[in-house]
C-alpha cells in the first residue's frame, strides 16, 4: 500500500485490490468507476487475478492489500489448509447467491427427465468428473453438499478437480468434465457455447448463502483500522448502488470491459436477472442485510471441513470471532444510517433462517439444507441415509428414486 504513487493522488491511500472475473466482483468495479473510493480518501487499484490460488498467494506475499475472495478461501487461509497459514480479516460480505452447478447437455437432459444423480452416475459406469474453483472455497462446499444430498459421495463417487472459473468452458468443450460448480457469468457462457446446462442454482442449496467477502491480512486491519473502515464504507456504497435494478445494465457494461470480465454485457446479465432456475437473486446489499461479517457463516464452513476430513481442529467459535471483524464493520460511518432492524436475517450455522425472524416454512425448503443433522452425520450412517432420502424428495431427484429411498 502506498500513499504517493501519483502527484494528483498524493493524499489518497493507494490500495491494490485483487479480484477474479466474475459478476460478483461488481462492487470493486463500481467503486472505481463512480469514484466512490476517493470520497473516503482511497484510490483503489483493481488487479485481475487468473485463479483463486494466485489471488491467495499474492495476498499473502503482500502483492495485494485486499481482495474480493471466496468466503471459504478466507477460512482456509486462517486455518492453514492447503497452503501457508496466515491470520486473516474478513471485513464484510460482498454478495449472496449468484452461483450454480452445470452438467453436460446429455447429463442435464437425464436430470430434467427425472433421473437421480446417483442413477446418472451408475449409467456412466465411472465416477463423475466434476470441477470447482478452490479446495476450501464456497463452490467446493456447495458441490460436495449437493452431491451428498443425492447419495453421491463427493470423495468416492466423483473425481473433483480445481479449475479457475474462466477455464470451465474450455474443459467442458473438450469433454474433460461432466459438470462444474462456479460463479456467474460462466454458466451463461457454457450455455451459450452449448457445452453445459445449469441444473442447480446455489440459492436452492442454501437460500441467501454468503459468497464473496472483502478480506485482507489481519496485520493490515490491525495496523490501519481507519483505512480498513474506509474500504468497507466505499464498498458498502457500491453494493447499495448495485442493488438498484436500474443500475444493472450500466454495471454490466462496465464489467464487459476487457480489464474486468471481457464478455458481452448481455451474457453477464443473462443470469443476473431473474431466470427459471433462480431460487433467489444475486444480492449485494438488500437493505444492509447482505454485508455484515457473520460468525455463523464461518461456523458452517468449519463444520463442512470437518465433515469431509479437511480439518479436525477445535475452537470453532474462537476462530470465527477472530476472522470476522465485526468491530471494524460497525465503525464504518455509513453502516448506522443503513441499519434496517437488525440489519441481517438471523440464521443458524446450518443456514436455516430463525423461524421467529422470517416465518420460514419447512415445507418450502426444497434443498434440505435446514436439516441440522447434516453437519454431524457420517456419509455411511443411518442419520445420513434418512437425511438423504428427504433431500432427494426436496430436490425432486425423481419419483422412483425418491420412493425407493424413502421405502428403504
Amino acid at each position: 500500500m502506498k500513499t504517493d504513487i501519483h502527484a494528483e493522488d498524493s493524499r489518497l491511500a493507494q490500495i491494490r485490490v485483487g479480484f477474479l472475473p466474475l459478476t460478483d466482483c461488481a462492487p470493486i468495479a463500481v467503486a472505481c468507476k463512480l469514484g466512490l473510493d476517493r470520497m473516503y480518501g482511497l484510490a483503489l487499484q483493481p488487479l485481475r487475478q487468473p485463479s483463486w490460488t494466485a489471488l491467495r498467494d499474492r495476498l499473502l506475499a503482500g502483492q495485494l492489500d485486499a481482495a474480493h475472495a471466496l468466503y471459504g478461501l478466507a477460512c482456509g487461509v486462517q486455518l492453514g489448509l492447503g497452503g501457508p497459514q496466515c491470520d486473516m480479516a474478513l471485513l464484510m460480505t460482498l454478495n449472496r447467491n449468484g452461483q450454480g452447478i452445470s452438467l453436460s447437455p446429455s447429463l442435464a437432459a437425464q436430470w430434467r427427465d427425472g433421473a437421480g444423480l446417483a442413477e446418472i452416475a451408475r449409467r456412466l459406469g465411472r465416477p463423475l468428473r466434476l470441477a470447482h474453483t478452490f479446495p476450501t472455497g464456497t463452490h467446493a462446499m456447495w458441490l460436495h453438499y449437493w452431491l451428498a444430498a443425492q447419495d453421491v459421495h463427493p470423495l468416492r463417487d466423483a473425481r473433483c478437480v480445481v479449475i479457475p472459473p474462466p477455464q470451465m468452458a474450455a474443459a467442458m468443450l473438450t469433454g474433460a468434465l461432466d459438470g462444474y460448480c462456479a460463479g456467474q457469468p460462466w454458466h451463461a457462457v457454457t450455455e451459450e457455447q452449448g457445452c453445459a446446462s445449469l441444473v442447480a442454482d446455489s440459492a436452492a442449496i442454501w437460500p441467501d448463502h454468503p459468497e464473496k467477502a472483502l478480506i485482507c491480512r489481519a496485520d493490515l486491519a490491525e495496523r490501519q483500522p481507519q483505512l480498513a473502515s474506509a474500504l468497507i464504507e466505499t464498498l458498502l456504497l457500491a453494493c447499495h448502488w448495485l442493488d438498484q435494478p436500474d443500475n444493472q445494465e450500466q454495471a454490466a457494461a462496465w464489467l464487459a470491459e476487457d480489464a474486468w470480465l471481457g464478455l458481452p454485457a448481455e451474457t453477464i446479465l443473462r443470469h443476473w436477472r431473474a431466470h427459471p432456475l433462480q431460487a433467489a437473486p444475486l444480492r449485494f446489499f438488500d437493505d444492509g442485510r447482505v454485508n455484515p461479517p457473520a460468525s455463523a457463516d464461518v461456523l458452517w464452513f468449519l463444520g463442512q471441513y470437518r465433515r469431509w476430513g479437511i480439518w479436525d481442529g477445535a475452537g470453532d467459535a474462537d476462530i470465527a470471532r477472530a476472522l470476522c471483524r465485526t468491530g471494524l464493520y460497525r465503525q464504518a460511518r455509513r453502516v448506522a444510517a443503513w441499519r434496517a432492524g437488525s440489519g441481517r436475517r438471523r440464521c443458524g450455522a446450518d443456514g436455516r433462517p430463525a423461524l421467529a425472524a422470517t416465518g420460514w416454512d419447512a415445507a418450502q425448503d426444497r434443498c434440505g439444507f435446514s436439516r441440522s443433522a447434516l453437519m454431524q452425520c457420517s456419509m455411511g450412517g443411518e442419520a445420513f441415509r434418512k437425511q438423504a432420502c428427504g433431500a432427494a424428495r426436496d430436490l425432486r431427484i425423481g419419483r422412483r428414486t425418491a420412493k425407493r429411498r424413502a421405502a428403504g
